[in-house]
């Protein structure tokens, strides 16, 4: 199998390298667009407005790509920098005490690290003024401890499990990519936000068709021509 190139952008000096996180360690699946819309439309369906996003795991940018269909551009971070230019702050980990100085985004919506989706859940849910919403493996549902987080912690308000495979690959985009993993849309609705409460999380299925109805034609396209191709899109080497 050919090496993978450096997925740390061109201009990097080694002092720069040697501090940012392994690329392996980063648990980093880009979200394809269209998923991070079928997101958006539950979240302007239950909480209609403008409001100000923040995505804070924001990697090569294509959960953003896709959320500024809905919420004009996201003020997106990153822990890495991955060489997308819509970064507005790079090497700012989403769990620093740093990043808890921003306050003042209505909603908090990411493709969490897998392995820090608890951590994620928790910093968000206490900085987000209207809501939070996880895209994450159906799993994590599952766990005795998470069951507080859930349920007590950070009451969970909407489920939604897309009926179709949403197809992810670590450390690039692959549009042609197919998986068996069940991914779903976690969303928390804050009490300050005033809107209805449920008393336990609301099933929402999203209806398979939704990889076609909500694929726009620019998408791919956006992501072409970026430093570190096979990051962005394309099969792997």
């Amino acid at each position: 199998m050919t090496a993978q190139p450096s997925l740390l952008p061109s201009g990097h000096t080694a002092v720069m390298a040697s501090r940012a996180p392994s690329i392996d360690g980063l648990d980093y699946f880009p979200t394809p667009p269209w998923a991070a819309r079928a997101g958006a439309e539950i979240i302007a369906r239950v909480d209609p407005g403008t409001w100000k996003v923040w995505e804070p795991a924001c990697g090569g940018g294509h959960m953003a790509h896709g959320l500024t269909d809905y919420f004009g551009e996201p003020f997106a971070t990153d822990v890495h920098d991955y060489g997308w230019p819509g970064c507005r702050i790079r090497d700012l980990d989403f769990l620093s005490a740093e990043a808890d100085e921003l306050t003042e985004f209505d909603w908090i919506i990411t493709n969490p690290p897998f392995v820090m989706g608890d951590e994620f859940v928790r910093a968000a849910w206490r900085r987000a003024r209207r809501g939070v919403a996880m895209l994450l493996r159906l799993v994590f549902l599952e766990g005795g401890k998470r069951y507080r987080l859930l349920y007590e912690d950070c009451p969970l308000s909407i489920v939604a499990p897309f009926s179709e495979r949403v197809p992810m690959v670590k450390g690039r985009w692959d549009p042609e990519a197919s998986s068996a993993t069940a991914y779903a849309w976690f969303i928390w609705i804050k009490p300050d936000a005033g809107l209805p409460q449920p008393a336990h999380p609301i099933l929402l299925p999203i209806p398979p068709g939704q990889r076609t109805a909500l694929s726009r034609e620019g998408d791919v396209a956006a992501f072409n021509g970026l430093a570190d191709a096979p990051l962005f899109g394309g099969a792997a080497a």
